[in-house]
């Protein structure tokens, strides 16, 4: 049934990466959640790691928006499922305002996010090597696409309150509203590495740290009330809410009704090694009957309880291979779970933990294949097909996902591999072996929610 959403909500976007997205998204969210206001965050793109800052900042799961994995048709029913009950919903471009997937136009990029939820957008400029010309910058972004209202600007990196002047003239000439000035600030700055901020899991205390920071900065540098003034003006939007029960119904399945009869336990991999993971899979297993528990590679010794299918999803297990080798219980645990035909589906960080090795360190031996780091970022949107029956995929299945690593395994691909990717090379990957789906590729299960339910039938059959 479709209803219109009424809620207030601002896409936060920049002219490119290393803006300040996030640093303004974070602090904006934990500023109008001090206020009171349950604040509903999002994330433009297939980004695992700034989601997690949301969470922290608004004490309510990240979600993602992605119209190249998940379809521009799902972007809006995806939102107001996480946006239901809130006040104010923020959303985090990706990238640069109109970058999205290479060579398919506006597809996934922040401005398409922006008219599909037709939110308006606030501009943050990074102002530290210019003064006047931010005008012309702005009145670029302001003009490309008459769809998107640019409805003010943020700008980042100030330097004195002179060069906060010249920039507030140009842009009062140029008619655009500044809704916000932020100073340089490193003392809140989230530490990087080879994959982006390090996630909220790995440094919680320091984390909460810098979102307070973040919040008394957004609150003295920005106008929380022309803020909030602007999202209000975002017209109802007509959708119908996803949901992850009635995603399911088009998807037939004998454990319809999983009530009657016990629930398998899928075990879930989470902790500082595996932070990567979207909050509808969990949705989707749950409402396909499974009983959803998290366990810690680097410090449970044994699966939960009753395991009967187990999920390992995407992370740093580089950052932890001696403390992951020096696990030894809980790697036979899952070697010998995977060896008797359990279902286990793994995605880039779970690959490279079923592997031999990863960089030299024992991993748990399920692949006949060893992992190492690597000088070549891996990155970028794929259409795949599942070349090989798996627990988690039948033969034919097609998804799109997203790649995101600097490792490699060797050999790339198994005997029965798990994808083959049509676009935009031609290859196979990863590897499928008795009950194991292991691969390199991301893939948000909202898409194609029959993986989801197939993946915990696998796992009532096994338990």
């Amino acid at each position: 049934m479709v209803t219109s959403l009424h809620i207030p909500r601002l896409v936060i976007a920049a002219p490119s990466s290393g803006s300040g997205k996030t640093t303004v998204a974070t602090g904006l969210m934990a500023a109008f959640s001090e206020r009171g206001l349950a604040v509903s965050p999002h994330k433009a793109g297939p980004d695992y790691i700034d989601p997690g800052y949301h969470a922290l900042a608004t004490g309510r799961p990240g979600r993602n928006l992605d119209a190249f994995m998940c379809g521009p048709e799902l972007v809006a029913p995806l939102f107001a499922h996480g946006a239901a009950g809130c006040d104010l919903a923020l959303v985090e471009g990706v990238m640069g305002l109109y970058d999205g997937a290479a060579g398919r136009g506006e597809l996934a990029s922040t401005a398409q996010v922006a008219k599909l939820l037709r939110a308006p957008v606030v501009l943050v400029v990074d102002a530290s090597s210019q003064s006047r010309s931010v005008a012309a910058l702005v009145h670029g972004f302001a003009s490309f696409d008459p769809q998107v209202r640019l409805g003010g600007v943020i700008l980042n990196k100030v330097g004195s309150d002179r060069h906060e002047v010249m920039l507030r003239e140009a842009l009062e000439e140029a008619g655009m509203p500044v809704l916000g000035v932020l100073r340089r600030a490193p003392q809140v700055a989230a530490p990087s590495r080879h994959l982006g901020l390090v996630p909220v899991a790995e440094r919680r205390t320091d984390a909460l740290a810098a979102v307070s920071a973040l919040a008394d900065q957004v609150r003295q540098g920005c106008d929380l009330d022309a803020l909030m003034a602007l999202a209000r003006t975002a017209p109802a939007l007509a959708c119908e809410a996803w949901a992850p029960e009635e995603a399911l119904l088009p998807h037939p399945a004998p454990s319809r009704n999983a009530e009657l009869r016990p629930r398998p336990v899928i075990a879930v991999a989470g902790g500082p090694a595996f932070t990567f993971s979207y909050a509808e899979h969990a949705e989707l297993l749950t409402a396909a009957g499974a009983q959803v528990v998290t366990f810690d590679p680097l410090r449970d010794e044994a699966l939960p309880e009753g395991t009967a299918g187990l999920v390992i999803g995407g992370g740093f297990p580089e950052v932890y291979a001696p403390e992951l080798a020096a696990n030894a219980p809980l790697r036979e645990a899952v070697a010998a779970f995977a060896a008797a035909g359990g279902p286990v589906a793994a995605e880039c960080a779970g690959l490279l933990y079923l592997a031999r090795s990863l960089d030299g360190k024992p991993m748990c031996g399920v692949l006949d294949a060893d992992a190492r780091m690597s000088e070549r970022l891996t990155l970028g949107y794929r259409e795949a097909v599942a070349v090989s029956d798996s627990p988690l995929a039948a033969t034919g299945t097609r998804l799109r996902g997203h790649e995101f690593h600097r490792t490699v395994i060797e050999p790339g691909a198994g005997s029965a591999p798990a994808w083959g990717f049509t676009h935009p090379e031609r290859r196979v990957e990863g590897f499928v072996r008795r009950g194991v789906h292991a691969s390199y590729l991301h893939t948000h299960w909202a898409a194609e929610p029959s993986v989801a339910l197939r993946f915990a039938e696998a796992a009532a059959r096994a338990r």
